[in-house]
């Protein structure tokens, strides 16, 4: 199959779910938890670059690692999600620059599409495509236990294993855009198409769709002038994604 045609269906996919599940990541106040838990992949695709396996999976070993022991310090610590992923990702990182060849550390931080193999358009495919169906069956959930978390509880909604499920969720996403973004830019591609979206929309339904086209739309745009000038996807999607966010301070409209 044609290279271009399989980095437009990961990457739409990929920034697709990224959107919708970033559209969550705002309504929490949750936007920066991509960053860290993106750069918690720095010594899985370390060592996926030393013994030659995939990214994907080096990435999404460091993570879900990094985003059970977040979890684990949940239950102990008296301190916000955002303090103890600071707290992980800190060591995580360090532990990855050891490891981490300085021959590949351009594709490791800022990742490379135009590489992507068949298979990892299938697991792209299939991963998104769950994760939207989950996410989809637990969103109220999750918003309403943002709102009011004895709320939540009144209604026998298990809060912590919702928010493990949340978590696993942005950790399997954040692995996947290792392979677009790289691991610098994991929370742009969550935050910003649903920033954009935040003003584009007038309620909740069309704020996490317009949240998914903003994120499909910007990986079109990205990998297309990737191609034709031959400069790195990745950022060509956040710049382009943030372009957007800046024409939606136009309409300016909040959910």
């Amino acid at each position: 199959m044609n290279q271009i045609i399989l980095s437009l269906i990961t990457g739409i996919f990929i920034s697709a779910i990224a959107g919708y599940i970033g559209s969550l990541m705002i309504t929490k106040r949750m936007a920066l938890v991509g960053g860290p838990l993106g750069h918690l992949a720095l010594p899985g695709v370390a060592l996926a670059l030393i013994y030659n396996f995939g990214i994907f999976f080096g990435a999404l070993l460091s993570i879900a690692v990094g985003a059970f022991f977040i979890w684990l310090f949940s239950l102990r610590a008296k301190l916000p999600i955002e303090s103890l992923t600071a707290i992980v990702f800190a060591a995580g990182v360090a532990i990855g620059f050891l490891f981490l060849p300085l021959s590949h550390a351009e594709e490791a931080l800022i990742g490379d599409i135009t590489r992507v193999n068949l298979f990892d358009t299938i697991l792209a495919i299939f991963l998104s495509s769950f994760l939207f169906i989950v996410i989809r069956k637990i969103y109220s959930k999750l918003t309403l236990s943002e709102i009011s978390e004895d709320l939540a509880k009144s209604m026998k909604i298990d809060v912590r294993k919702y928010n493990l499920i949340y978590l696993t969720s942005i950790a399997l996403v954040a692995a996947m855009e290792v392979k677009i973004v790289g691991i610098l830019l994991t929370a742009a591609l969550l935050a910003i198409p649903a920033a954009a979206s935040r003003n584009f929309s007038r309620n909740i339904v069309q704020y996490s769709l317009v949240s998914v086209l903003v994120g499909s739309l910007s990986a079109v745009a990205g990998i297309f002038v990737s191609y034709e000038y031959g400069l790195p996807a990745g950022p060509l999607i956040i710049l382009i994604s943030f372009g957007i966010f800046l024409i939606s301070l136009i309409p300016a409209r909040k959910v």
